[in-house]
């Protein structure tokens, strides 16, 4: 994956130059068609489906309400899809907005037991990170000294526990959860293009429906307002909450957006895109969200060939960032309608939904072959959920992963700082 110093166009500043928004607009509808609003729904049911299964199902395990749920849905969804909209009608290049995934995931196991207000804080505090560090032009730095191989060998172990969730739900409820797997092994077979995690859901939630476990009611199902929250700083979670979600945002999402519209041939302003993800982070925060930033699937999805000509892939980001804020908005129902679902088959489907972001993390973190001995102790420590101090085990995998690398994978930091070095001249 290109590394974003290499991507910062010279002499552009902090915030890279691009077309306009006049321009943006101007040629928007020429660009709306068959191919760009094709993909834009696809990234839309993708980001709409499995990641906000996932996002609930972190929000329970953190104990907050339904209501504080509906606040943190509401942010990564509304200013997730406006910072793609904006990026994207801006640059004319399809830069999607949403939120990691990864991260919906760790919070959910490190937020238990503090209240929604030390979330909030956690989070303003993650995007300010994200955000220094897009302005000062510091990430190739941090990402040297934090190599992709430990941030995902640390996203392997903690969000293990989604994969044999699966297991554990088919265990459980044997046919309901068994039909819904196979439905997502089966239909997109049957159905060329129909997302999985989609099959599931609808197959699952019949077959809840035939059997009676489905227990909701349509007049249990109302709308809930998001609010703003007053951040309450807990120090203890700026190492367990705040660090990792920052290194997510720079080292995972925002990389593999940038390595994406790199390879499809597009100037990549990177400053602009870290910039923005900071900035992303502390407003959702406000609200009780994580991370609002630039999205690496949902980039890959509209900036693809299927998307149409290359000049007018950005139409696919913003109709996609149009349809993402719009959910966000009755997010409420989403919700309401989740929560009717039986939890063992919610657990299956979360856990379905993160397959991809699994074998990604396993595929970058062991793959290479780089900060194998790092990756690897990031890894156990994440599956062990290891705390210690209060501090959640996603922070001690990347210090025990940084740590063991510095001993058994110098050779590693010294090549990256080579070719960094040679980079510059």
């Amino acid at each position: 994956m290109a590394n974003e110093t290499t991507m910062k166009q010279p002499g552009s500043g902090l915030f890279e130059k691009g077309p306009g928004f006049a321009s943006g607009l101007k040629d928007l509808l020429k660009y709306t068609n068959g191919a760009t609003l094709s993909s834009a729904i696809i990234s839309t049911i993708f980001g709409c489906t499995g990641p906000c299964l996932v996002t609930i199902a972190a929000a329970q395990a953190a104990g907050f309400s339904t209501a504080e749920t509906v606040s943190w849905i509401f942010g990564i969804y509304v200013f997730g899809g406006l910072l793609g909209v904006i990026l994207s009608l801006y640059y004319k290049t399809p830069i999607s907005g949403a939120y990691s995934i990864p991260g919906a995931t760790l919070m959910g196991t490190a937020l238990a037991g503090y209240s929604f207000n030390e979330a909030a804080g956690a989070f303003v505090l993650a995007g300010i990170i994200v955000l220094i560090l897009g302005a000062t032009g510091l990430i190739g730095k941090v990402m040297r000294w934090l190599p992709l191989p430990i941030v995902m060998g640390m996203i392997a172990g903690c969000m293990l526990r989604f994969g044999t969730n699966i297991i554990n739900g088919v265990n459980t409820l044997p046919l309901i959860c068994s039909l819904a797997v196979l439905a997502f092994l089966g239909v997109p077979r049957l159905i060329k293009g129909f997302p999985g995690v989609l099959a599931a859901l609808l197959v699952g939630v019949i077959a809840a429906l035939a059997t009676g476990a489905f227990t909701g009611e349509a007049g249990a199902v109302t709308y809930i307002a998001p609010r703003l929250v007053i951040p309450r700083f807990n120090p203890e979670l700026i190492l367990s909450c705040s660090v990792p979600l920052a290194a997510l945002v720079v080292g995972a999402e925002n990389a593999q957006a940038m390595g994406v519209l790199k390879v499809q041939g597009y100037d990549v302003p990177a400053n602009s895109m870290t910039v923005a993800s900071g900035i992303g982070g502390i407003v959702s925060g406000l609200v009780g969200a994580h991370n609002a930033n630039i999205a690496g699937p949902m980039t890959a999805i509209c900036s693809s060939a299927a998307a149409g000509p290359k000049e007018g892939r950005y139409a696919a980001s913003v109709w996609n960032g149009i349809t993402f804020a719009s959910f966000g908005l009755v997010g409420s129902f989403a919700i309401a309608f989740v929560t009717f679902i039986p939890g063992p088959l919610v657990n299956v489907l979360a856990g379905l939904a993160m397959i991809n972001v699994l074998v990604q993390a396993f595929s970058e973190g062991f793959g290479t072959l780089k900060y194998k001995a790092g990756a690897f102790f990031a890894m156990i420590v994440g599956a062990a959920n290891l705390s210690f101090l209060g501090i959640g085990a996603a922070f001690w995998a990347l210090v025990v992963g940084v740590a063991v690398s510095a001993i058994c994978d110098s050779q590693d930091f010294k090549a990256d700082a080579n070719s960094a070095y040679k980079a510059c001249l």
